[in-house]
């Protein structure tokens, strides 16, 4: 049976534009007196005039310098390569950085007469969707080791505030699926700015439970400034507006049909102030122990929000203060 394959043949000019297609340079190097040769492509990548003599010592100041000596190293191996050979660089184009593959073949034939001859190919793209997706690999990581360790400590913290298992389990399944909720809005932003998810979106979405039923709808507003919320605070941020509205839903003007919750909000000099507001719940009745919520509360504000919380008993409803640092809500 005929190899069709070895029957195929190309003309120069076929050749040309193939090669125009793929955006190929063309090169070769005299290992013996450096000069360096390319076609227009090869000085387009580089970023370097026609005009100019090439040598391989010129055409490598333009290499990165954290690659420029093993690309020498390298190149310099090449004088004695029989085979293919590629090695991924990046080069320096003014203030843009680019990812260059150099290939090539070797043979006995350009060994013996001191020519190298190979292609440079832009892989810029391709190199930047790889970091892209070490990076997505990178941060999945450190969520996951992030979330275990705060579902080890709401595990630790929910095991002495509960009076049964049937108790804890339910109490711990409502704080992990605020955690998820929470993280469910924060996505990349453009222009690599980072994760975030929108104040009122996660204020908002956190809080639809408590408002989702015929007895309890549109009883919750939200009036917040539009500022974005970094992962680590999005984490924070849910379980206090989680533990706040599960104590409003036991005890407060959630507990009951004509109770309303208004959260608002202004920015104060550095910080962000939010205003938990709660009007026409039953008879208020001030805690006179300080439980295990209300510290989880006080650390989460101070440590993950860089804050403070206050509470003031009014005759109305519970009315809470939270004064978080814009820093650290933004990471």
């Amino acid at each position: 049976m005929t190899d069709q394959a070895q029957k195929a043949e190309w003309n120069s000019d076929q050749l040309r534009r193939a090669i125009k297609a793929a955006g190929v340079a063309l090169w070769t190097w005299n290992v013996d007196t450096d000069a360096f040769l390319m076609d227009r492509r090869g000085y387009e990548l580089w970023d370097i005039s026609t005009q100019e003599i090439l040598t391989f010592e010129h055409l490598s100041e333009k290499i990165h310098p954290a690659d420029r000596t093993r690309v020498r190293d390298s190149f310099s191996a090449t004088r004695a390569v029989v085979g293919p050979y590629e090695i991924d660089f990046r080069i320096l184009s003014g203030l843009d950085v680019r990812w260059v593959s150099a290939r090539g073949q070797g043979s006995d034939e350009d060994i013996k007469a001191r020519l190298m001859t190979g292609i440079f190919l832009d892989v810029t793209g391709r190199k930047q969707a790889e970091e892209g997706h070490e990076l997505l690999a990178g941060e999945m990581s450190h969520r996951v080791k992030n979330l275990l360790a705060i579902a080890t400590g709401l595990t630790r913290i929910t095991s002495r505030s509960s009076g049964s298992i049937e108790e804890m389990t339910a109490q711990l399944t409502e704080r992990l699926t605020a955690l998820g909720r929470a993280h469910d809005l924060v996505r990349p932003l453009p222009g690599g700015q980072g994760s975030a998810a929108l104040l009122g979106d996660l204020i908002t979405v956190l809080l639809a439970p408590y408002d989702e039923t015929a007895a309890f709808s549109r009883r919750i507003r939200v009036a917040v400034p539009r500022i974005g919320v970094g992962e680590s605070a999005a984490t924070g941020l849910a379980l206090v507006i989680h533990e706040l509205a599960t104590n409003s839903l036991k005890y407060g003007s959630l507990s009951v049909a004509s109770g309303t919750l208004d959260v608002s909000g202004t920015i104060d000099g550095d910080f962000l102030v939010l205003a938990w507001t709660e009007q026409g719940g039953p008879e208020v009745v001030v805690p006179r122990n300080t439980g295990y919520g209300s510290k989880m509360l006080e650390r989460t504000m101070s440590g993950h929000l860089g804050g403070t919380i206050a509470v003031d008993w009014t005759t109305g409803g519970a009315l809470v203060s939270l004064r978080i640092d814009c820093g650290r809500l933004s990471s």
